[in-house]
C-alpha cells in the first residue's frame, strides 16, 4: 500500500467520531505486548500549550543526550509529524510498517477503534521498537478517558483548562479539569500553570503533590524581545533566551523548566537546549518582509493570549489579520477579540474541513461587519492583505488555516 491510500485509510477511521473510553487501546496494546511500558513517560494534558510545553521538554532532553520521542496533534503539514524520534518525523515507511500491524489486530480483535486510538498504538509500538530513554506523551482530548492514559508516568502536567470540547468533556472548568486529572493516577506530582480555583479543586481531589510554577516562581521575569521574537525569561540568577514567543511562552517554559528539574537536569543545559526549541505556528515568524506571524490562537484564550501579545507593540490600524474559525468555535466572541487588535480582518474559506466553514458565513454572524472582507483563497488573501501596507500581517484561528496557507505558498514556490 502506498502512503496516500494508506493515509487515506488511515483518516477513514475518524468516520468512527471521537469515542471516550480505553477499552480499544487497552486491546491494540494488549496484543503488541504492552509497549507503553518500556520508557519513561511525560504526560501532558490541558487546553492550552501542551505543544509548546512537550516540544520544549523534548529539545532540551535531547540537549542533556536522551534519546527521546514525541507524539503530539494536530499535524501541521503532514502526518508524519505526530509522532517523532530524537526530532526526526517517522517516516513514511515506518508509517506503513507499524499501520498493517495494527491493522492486523483490529481485524483479529473485530474492534472499530477510532483514527486517534490507531495512531496512539502505533506510536507506542514504534517507540519501543526504537528504544528511547522518555516520551513526551501529549494527551488528544481531556485525559480520564484518553487513549494516552494507559502508562505511568513519571510526571504529569496539566498545563491549564479553559472551556473547549464542552460536549465531550463538560460544561465547567471543574468537570474539564477533572477529566484531565484523570491522567494523574498513580503519579506522584503533577505540574500545573493555572491559578483558576475551580481548576485547583479539581486537581487537589486527585492523589498527589500539585507544583503550581505560576506560585513556585512568582518572582520569575520575562520580557518580550520584539527585534528576533524571542521570549528573554530570568528566573533567579539563570537567564534563558527562550526561542518561543510570546506571554503565554513564559508559562510554558515555566512549566518545562519544571519538569526538566524534577528530572535532574542543570541550568546550563536548559538555557543552551531553550535557544534551539522550533514549534510551528505559535507565534511563528513565517516572514520578515511583510512582517508576517502565524499563530494556532483556535479558541478565545488563545485568542485573548495573541491579542495581549500584538497589543504591546502593534496599533490596531498597522495589523491586518486573516483568519477562518472552526464552526464548534466561540466565533464571534474571537472576532471581538480580533478586532482589538487590527481594523482589517480578511475571513477565508475551510468549507472542505467537516468543522469548518467559508468566509461569507463567517462574516454573516457578525453584528459589526465594518473593516471585514472575505477571500476564500488563502494566498489571494495574503496577497489583499500585503497591498494594505501595513506593518504586521497575521495569519490565526485555526491550525487548519495555517496548514491550508503553508501547503498552499508552498506550493507556489514550486
Amino acid at each position: 500500500m502506498n502512503i496516500d491510500a494508506l493515509l487515506n485509510e488511515l483518516y477513514s477511521y475518524s468516520m468512527h467520531g471521537i469515542k471516550l473510553g480505553l477499552e480499544n487501546i487497552k486491546t491494540l496494546c494488549n496484543e503488541l505486548g504492552n509497549p507503553q511500558d518500556n520508557y519513561k513517560v511525560i504526560h501532558i494534558a490541558g487546553t492550552n500549550g501542551k505543544g509548546s510545553t512537550s516540544t520544549t521538554i523534548e529539545t532540551i532532553l535531547l540537549e542533556a543526550g536522551y534519546k527521546v520521542g514525541k507524539y503530539t496533534s494536530p499535524h501541521i503539514l503532514k502526518f508524519n509529524e505526530r509522532i517523532r524520534v530524537n526530532g526526526r518525523d517517522i517516516s513514511d515507511e515506518e508509517i506503513v510498517k507499524y499501520y498493517e500491524k495494527i491493522k492486523n489486530i483490529i481485524a483479529k480483535a473485530e474492534i472499530k477503534p477510532t483514527f486517534f486510538e490507531v495512531t496512539t498504538a502505533m506510536m507506542f509500538q514504534f517507540f519501543s521498537d526504537q528504544k528511547v530513554d522518555y516520551v513526551v506523551l501529549e494527551t488528544g482530548m481531556g485525559g480520564r478517558f484518553d487513549a494516552t492514559n494507559i502508562c505511568k508516568s513519571e510526571v504529569c502536567v496539566i498545563t491549564n483548562v479553559s472551556l473547549d470540547h464542552t460536549e465531550y468533556l463538560g460544561d465547567s472548568i471543574y468537570k474539564i479539569a477533572k477529566e484531565k486529572a484523570g491522567i494523574i493516577r498513580d503519579c506522584p506530582k503533577v505540574i500545573v500553570a493555572d491559578n483558576n480555583s475551580d481548576f485547583l479543586k479539581a486537581i487537589s481531589e486527585e492523589k498527589a503533590t500539585i507544583i503550581n510554577v505560576l506560585e513556585k516562581y512568582r518572582d520569575a521575569k520575562f520580557k518580550l524581545n520584539f527585534d528576533n521574537f524571542t521570549t528573554n525569561i530570568e528566573i533567579g540568577k539563570s537567564k534563558f533566551d527562550f526561542s518561543l514567543f510570546g506571554d503565554y511562552q513564559f508559562k510554558n517554559f515555566l512549566t518545562a523548566y519544571e519538569v526538566l528539574k524534577e528530572l535532574g537536569i542543570d541550568d546550563a543545559t536548559i538555557s543552551s537546549g531553550c535557544k534551539k526549541v522550533v514549534w510551528q505556528c505559535r507565534c511563528e515568524l513565517y516572514c520578515k518582509s511583510p512582517l508576517t506571524l502565524l499563530d494556532g490562537a483556535h479558541n478565545v484564550d488563545g485568542m485573548r493570549e495573541l491579542c495581549k501579545i500584538i497589543s504591546k507593540n502593534f496599533k490596531p490600524e498597522d495589523v491586518v489579520i486573516i483568519t477562518s474559525i472552526l464552526k464548534d468555535k466561540e466565533v464571534t466572541h474571537m472576532v471581538e477579540l480580533m478586532k482589538t487588535i487590527s481594523k482589517h480582518i480578511i475571513f477565508t474559506s475551510l468549507a472542505d474541513n467537516p468543522r469548518g466553514t467559508t468566509g461569507e458565513v463567517i462574516i454573516e454572524q457578525l453584528s459589526d461587519k465594518s473593516g471585514c472582507s472575505v477571500e476564500n483563497d488563502i494566498t489571494k488573501a495574503y496577497s489583499m492583505a500585503k497591498e494594505l501596507n501595513k506593518k504586521l500581517i497575521i495569519l490565526c484561528g485555526s491550525f487548519y488555516t495555517l496548514s491550508r496557507f503553508k501547503e498552499e505558498m508552498n506550493e507556489k514556490k514550486k
